[in-house]
């Protein structure tokens, strides 16, 4: 069966260092995927390189089997891909529904798109805030419009880098239950390092480690794992870890 979203040997250089070092992953359709590892260990290199950020040095990007390798972001989001990085990118003269409007006027009129771009606020909890100006709204709200921005033109995959970051610990907690509702119907990348975070969502895992892959499995075998913990927590693995069905 053809993967979602794959890469091949991707390897990504700056002269002489090596920032993604022959990465080899594949994602299917519906999965929730964490990417996680110490700072350093190359998993923000790639979430660029999958977002056409980066082109890499090496190796493929396969999107449905096609290679995708080098194409421009806005060609990537095209394709069903929903992509947010770590600061969100909004313009701040505009309200929330107007700013999510536009993400999804390239597909439907104005009036459709104003209508699915209203029914992603009241998705995310945020309805109330439609008319708000973006510049004038708090950084974890304006984390949230960014990610309905993300999630109303309907992608198929939804890579989020960070999605929690400034956050606190009461958005933080909301922002897992939307991205675990929201892997109802998308496949979901998310590039973390809040360990309290991934426990919250995580079903798969990816851990980066110098540039490669150290280990992926499911997120209990991975969050027990002792190499796991040797680079990334530098402790001991705690005696239990709670992770959702």
């Amino acid at each position: 069966m053809t993967a979602l979203l794959a890469t091949e040997g991707l390897t990504m250089r700056f002269g002489g260092v090596v920032a993604v070092d022959n990465v080899s992953l594949a994602v299917s359709e519906r999965e929730l995927r964490c990417l996680i590892g110490p700072n350093g260990a190359g998993k923000s290199t790639f979430f660029r390189c999958l977002t056409g950020q980066y082109r890499p040095t090496a190796g493929r990007i396969l999107w449905r089997g096609r290679d995708i390798t080098g194409l421009e972001p806005h060609a990537i989001a095209r394709l069903g891909i929903g992509i947010k990085t770590q600061v969100p990118s909004l313009f701040d003269g505009l309200t929330a529904i107007e700013g999510v409007t536009l993400a999804v006027r390239r597909k439907h009129g104005e009036r459709e798109a104003r209508r699915r771009a209203m029914a992603a606020l009241e998705r995310l909890g945020i309805g109330a805030l439609s008319g708000a100006l973006v510049g004038l709204l708090a950084h974890g709200q304006r984390q949230l419009v960014e990610l309905a921005t993300v999630v109303a033109p309907e992608p198929d995959l939804i890579i989020l880098d960070e999605p929690t970051a400034g956050m606190s610990a009461e958005e933080t907690a909301g922002t897992a239950a939307l991205i675990r509702e929201m892997n109802r119907d998308h496949a979901v990348i998310v590039v973390e390092h809040d360990m309290q975070f991934i426990r919250a969502i995580a079903s798969g895992i990816t851990v980066f480690h110098q540039g490669r892959v150290l280990v992926e499995d499911c997120a209990a075998k991975v969050l027990a794992d002792p190499r796991v913990h040797d680079v990334y927590l530098g402790r001991p693995p705690t005696p239990q870890v709670v992770v959702p069905a």
